[in-house]
């Protein structure tokens, strides 16, 4: 009788520490493999320009949740900067597609809101959370003593690409599948995560996408957080995300235009 007790209490205690943890602050590390978008690049020697970018960036970010919210930021001291001018006189500038993007999600209204800055703007944009069809596969996994099971889905969409034909720019739209790799934990009952907020029940502590193409990583747990900073971001223009994406196609297409002889851009989106 003894050893059926206390192995019913072991059993019933472990997630109960868990699970008192409804709020709190994940540090992640995000890995990007690049892709190379060159404008402006001429000559026969600058078949290579590519060699000459890092193949790989490494940033980290925050997500704070607490009162069925969360709130993602890139941490301050971990922005990208412009790369020196070279000898040749060709200069690099690294952009991060959501370098400086905030993101608020509710999640027992669904709602996400997001502050987007591209060029000199900011942008507030209103949206609700579309979750995906997440399969459960049955593995599992321990992150940060966390125990963890993997989700896998796919996210289709269209993306804009820009090219050069003839010396004029074109602006087309192209598929856009993803495939998804999320490890999430239950002992953490809060659909939080560094993305696809409010589709997994449990806190995403790991995130793979497209074969490593991008890779989350969660690298701190914290229970410590100010629940009173996770709110709605205000700061800027409001938009739909359909507004936002035509006007920043737009800024797109008229960076390119301008962009310098000699210099080179490299995003990465």
């Amino acid at each position: 009788m003894k050893k059926v007790i206390l192995t019913f209490s072991m059993g019933f205690l472990l997630p109960a520490v868990h699970a008192q943890q409804q709020q709190g602050r994940v540090l992640y590390e995000r890995t990007v493999q690049m892709e190379m978008h060159m404008m402006g690049i001429a000559g026969d020697g600058n078949a290579n320009a590519a060699t000459m970018l890092p193949q790989s960036h490494k940033d980290q970010l925050e997500v704070l949740f607490g009162n069925d919210q969360s709130l993602r930021r890139t941490k301050e001291d971990d922005r990208p900067e412009e790369f020196s001018p070279r000898e040749d006189g060709v200069s690099f500038r690294m952009m991060i597609a959501d370098a400086d993007d905030v993101t608020y999600h509710n999640f027992a209204t669904a709602q996400v809101i997001e502050q987007r800055e591209f060029g000199t703007k900011n942008y507030i944009i209103t949206d609700s959370i579309h979750k995906l069809n997440w399969k459960l596969t049955g593995k599992t996994s321990t992150i940060l003593n966390y125990p963890c099971q993997e989700a896998i889905a796919q996210r289709i969409g269209k993306r804009s690409s820009a090219s050069m034909e003839n010396g004029q720019l074109k602006q087309t739209e192209v598929a856009d599948t993803s495939n998804i790799v999320a490890w999430f934990t239950p002992a953490i009952p809060v659909p939080a995560g560094p993305e696809y907020q409010g589709q997994l029940p449990g806190l995403i502590l790991g995130i793979g996408i497209n074969d490593g193409r991008i890779i989350y990583t969660a690298k701190e747990v914290s229970a410590n957080v100010d629940v009173a900073s996770i709110k709605a971001p205000s700061k800027g223009k409001k938009v739909t995300t359909a507004e936002f994406n035509k006007e920043r196609d737009k800024m797109m297409a008229d960076m390119q235009r301008s962009n310098e002889r000699g210099r080179m851009m490299h995003t990465i989106q």
